[in-house]
């Protein structure tokens, strides 16, 4: 889902730098006007079970593999104003730490996933008021809207698109689509089950649950990557199948690259490190975020 630099032309990437500033700027007053400080710890603890989450691929067709995106999670637990911040701020950290998504395509990624893709989430999830359906459907059209965002932008960049290769991808991203709809209404579920009041309510979450989560995060990204696939995901299939892998670039080079601590040897330990390095930052960011919407919140 992430793209990466190399494949956008400079007007497209360009213009998605320039419209997600002004757009998360405006998710960011919104977020202000609905936030509810005893939530601050609420924000670094999702997002960083997001993150961890994301690590983990698992197959969805032979050759290609998939990822929970995190969009609608978010969104049905901070808010969708919430939810676009911190989505921003896991994929900048993804993009200059792990190298994962481009940094001159971060506009594209930001504008995909973390604006698209929340506020298609929110779309059924609202309509049907909060039931299952709604959480599955909004799941799904959050990685499709994201997904069909990025070839459209691949399109408009003159990347060669065959009809059997957009069936192919389509097809990718419905599978791919449908396990986020699933791992959402179960995720959701059991958040429901041990505190009701964090599903887009202004309840103060618990240090128990907190604690779980935040466990259930570090335990994904130490032990998950010894079972995460290692097939491309979607998107990195469409451009392998389109002859076009090699255009990919990377313009700053970091010692977490491709989410390995370069300073380990063993493979699982770096690894390990890098999947704690980013929970870490993104914890940390996620609190910074909370408490400036508070701070600006009763200025």
């Amino acid at each position: 889902m992430h793209i990466p630099d190399g494949f956008l032309a400079t007007p497209v990437w360009l213009a998605l730098d320039v419209g997600a500033a002004p757009a998360v700027g405006l998710l960011a007053r919104r977020a202000r006007q609905d936030f509810d400080e005893s939530r601050i710890p609420l924000l670094g603890v999702m997002g960083a079970f997001v993150f961890a989450a994301q690590m983990v691929n698992f197959p969805v067709a032979p050759g290609a593999s998939g990822h929970l995106v995190g969009s609608a999670l978010l969104a049905y637990t901070l808010g969708p104003a919430a939810a676009s911040l911190v989505m921003t701020a896991i994929l900048v950290i993804q993009a200059f730490v792990f190298q994962d998504g481009g940094v001159l395509a971060l506009g594209a990624n930001i504008f995909n996933m973390a604006i698209a893709g929340v506020l298609a989430a929110h779309l059924p999830y609202r309509l049907l008021g909060g039931r299952r359906m709604g959480v599955f459907l909004g799941g799904m059209l959050s990685v499709l809207v994201g997904a069909f965002l990025a070839l459209g932008q691949l399109l408009l960049s003159g990347i060669p698109m065959k009809p059997e290769l957009l069936a192919l991808s389509a097809g990718l991203f419905f599978v791919n689509a449908a396990a986020e709809g699933v791992i959402t209404v179960a995720a959701l579920g059991a958040i429901r089950g041990i505190r009701p009041g964090w599903v887009q309510e202004i309840s103060p979450p618990g240090k128990r649950e907190l604690w779980l989560f935040g466990g259930a995060a570090v335990a994904l990204a130490v032990f998950g990557v010894l079972i995460a696939s290692p097939l491309p995901d979607g998107l990195e299939r469409f451009l392998e199948e389109a002859g076009v892998a090699a255009r990919a670039k990377a313009l700053i080079t970091t010692p977490f690259g491709d989410y390995e601590a370069a300073f380990f040897r063993a493979g699982w330990l770096r690894k390990a490190a890098a999947g704690l390095a980013g929970l870490a930052l993104i914890s940390a960011c996620g609190w910074a975020t909370g408490r400036w919407l508070a701070r600006r919140r009763r200025a």
